[in-house]
């Protein structure tokens, strides 16, 4: 049989309709999507909140961050951004963390983690406290006492917050508290115990700093048994002893055995 060409203007007819058909299911589409995503059956009608919420409640959430929620929350459970939700609670004081995630058909969940404060930094009533991670957040606990103060950059606080830890431990066997610890911008550092006394460390690793803490710790109970008196400041910058002043009495110790005592003239 004889093959019959359609005539252009039918071709041209036919490939427009198809186009048609296609632009019209991708509109109906478009419009479909955005009537389900703003159907009320999406609007997120709850949050709720676990973790830890010592320092926090419902209710105080809710006086926070009522007004910033109607504006991250403005669109549906689908479209809603989860991360400017996240940092919205991280910004409400003593959360550390949020991790926040939608919950079928109209709810999120939101699971937080509350920063544990283990001292000041800087001053005692400074509004800036170290966690038990060695961040700094800003924060004022219900009930500061027997909190030690924690001091140097910022950026170092991680490391001062690691030495207290060591140090501490180390006077601790003594009974005594070190109450507060300092990285001068100098790089050196000082420290006080609960007794009121100052203590020189000087620059070193931590290691070394130790071990310097370890030499007066393992020899001062022979100096307090010879000479009456409290400690009144303590400097371990010494290669290879201390010198100690007592009140009322200074001893120097610069020779082995640890303990061995001269008193200057």
């Amino acid at each position: 049989m004889p093959s019959t060409e359609l005539p252009l203007d039918v071709k041209l007819m036919t490939v427009v309709t198809h186009v048609l058909v296609v632009v019209f299911a991708v509109l109906s589409l478009g419009l479909f999507a955005t009537w389900l995503v703003r159907h009320p059956v999406w609007t997120v009608k709850a949050i709720t909140v676990h973790g830890d919420v010592v320092h926090q409640n419902a209710v105080s959430f809710r006086a926070q961050l009522a007004s910033q929620m109607k504006t991250r929350l403005s669109g549906s459970f689908l479209t809603v951004d989860l991360q400017q939700v996240r940092q919205l609670f991280e910004s409400v004081p003593w959360v550390r963390k949020a991790v926040v995630q939608r919950e079928f058909p109209n709810r999120l969940r939101v699971t937080l983690e509350e920063h544990q404060a283990v001292a000041w930094w800087g001053q005692s009533g400074s509004g800036q406290l170290v966690n038990r991670l060695g961040e700094v957040f800003d924060a004022s606990p219900d009930d500061s006492d027997g909190l030690p103060e924690l001091a140097g950059p910022r950026e170092k606080s991680a490391e001062v917050w690691s030495l207290y830890q060591l140090l501490g431990a180390e006077l601790a066997r003594l009974d005594m508290g070190l109450e507060r610890l300092e990285l001068t911008e100098r790089g050196t550092w000082r420290a006080r115990i609960d007794s009121g006394a100052s203590v020189e460390l000087g620059r070193g690793t931590p290691e070394e700093l130790l071990a310097r803490t370890r030499r007066f710790t393992g020899t001062l109970t022979q100096l307090t048994e010879r000479y009456a008196g409290a400690v009144q400041s303590v400097d371990l910058r010494y290669p290879n002893g201390y010198a100690l002043r007592l009140r009322g009495v200074t001893t120097v110790t610069d020779t082995p055995p640890p303990g061995t005592t001269r008193t200057p003239r």
